[in-house]
């Protein structure tokens, strides 16, 4: 009994996949800006959230790997999963030395502003979309954005604590520094949500939507070997990005560690922008307890 119920799921993934295979329509007529880096917001769990005392007055900068490049790039920030205002100062965006350090090329530091502002007030359950940044990005580079938390980060907190990524958190206001050696590190990111460029060397952008398998589960941090990853190097001759929309444990009908599948389709796939494909690969995990070693 149990292998037919397992194979009836399998069999609707598949279905679901083959369904959601051709083009996914978006609002791409009117604007050429394609999403290059993405990740899907939950709210981190005890063990991954950063505690108020580290948090108020610091600085955060983490690490993201961009598909592919262009000359002008904007950053989405996100508050989610908040229930209070998200305030943020001196966003600044810099190519990084690797994935995962802490350091940056500060020649190619930019100050981020938001509707021309610096210092900002992300509403509960808002995203923001930065002013577009004059910066070249090649493709396949890692990126450090960084910013301060004059009051840390609302309760509760947004971000993807499966980041398989180092972050860094300093005590301070220390965004343009060239290196964070003595800050504090952990494997997640918060609040970075996406990243757009426009007039790139991507033309539209291909979803890998999916659980702990897409998220990335059992790599090494700051490999940058999950598979969609290997997707995109793959298409590095193709005008494509790969997305990485991966919720480590997530279902397609019952929220797990994040909101199921059929909740957060709309925000994570048909939100992004230029997106013209999905691949899905859920309902691994549909059998699954709750497991937040799996985020």
């Amino acid at each position: 009994m149990a292998l037919y119920v397992i194979t009836r799921r399998s069999l609707f993934v598949a279905t679901l996949a083959l369904v959601l295979a051709g083009p996914v329509h978006a609002k791409t007529a009117k604007s050429q800006w394609v999403t290059v880096w993405s990740t899907a917001q939950i709210t981190p769990g005890a063990d991954s959230a950063l505690s108020p005392a580290d948090a108020t007055d610091a600085t955060l900068r983490q690490t993201i790997r961009v598909a592919k490049g262009g000359d002008m790039i904007r950053l989405r920030l996100s508050n989610t999963m908040g229930t209070e205002p998200l305030s943020l100062r001196n966003v600044h965006i810099a190519r990084a030395t690797l994935t995962g350090g802490s350091a940056i090329d500060p020649a190619s530091d930019r100050s981020v502003t938001f509707g021309g502002l610096r210092d900002i007030i992300i509403p509960a359950g808002a995203d923001y979309i930065s002013d577009p940044i004059s910066m070249t990005v090649a493709d396949q580079s890692v990126l450090a954005i960084s910013f301060h938390m004059p009051a840390g980060l609302p309760q509760p907190q947004t971000g993807h604590p499966g980041s398989r990524t180092t972050s860094w958190l300093a005590s301070g206001d220390h965004v343009s520094d060239a290196d964070l050696p003595e800050a504090k590190r952990f494997d997640h990111w918060f609040t970075i949500t996406g990243l757009d460029i426009v007039n790139g060397s991507a033309k539209a952008a291909v979803v890998a939507f999916g659980d702990s398998i897409t998220d990335g589960y059992g790599i090494k941090p700051n490999s940058d070997s999950r598979w969609p990853d290997f997707l995109g190097r793959r298409l590095k001759d193709k005008p494509v990005s790969v997305l990485n929309a991966g919720i480590g444990g997530n279902r397609l009908l019952l929220d797990g560690l994040g909101p199921n599948a059929s909740a957060r389709f709309d925000r994570d796939v048909l939100s992004q922008s230029g997106v013209r494909y999905v691949i899905v690969l859920e309902g691994v995990d549909a059998r699954c307890p709750r497991d937040a070693s799996r985020a």
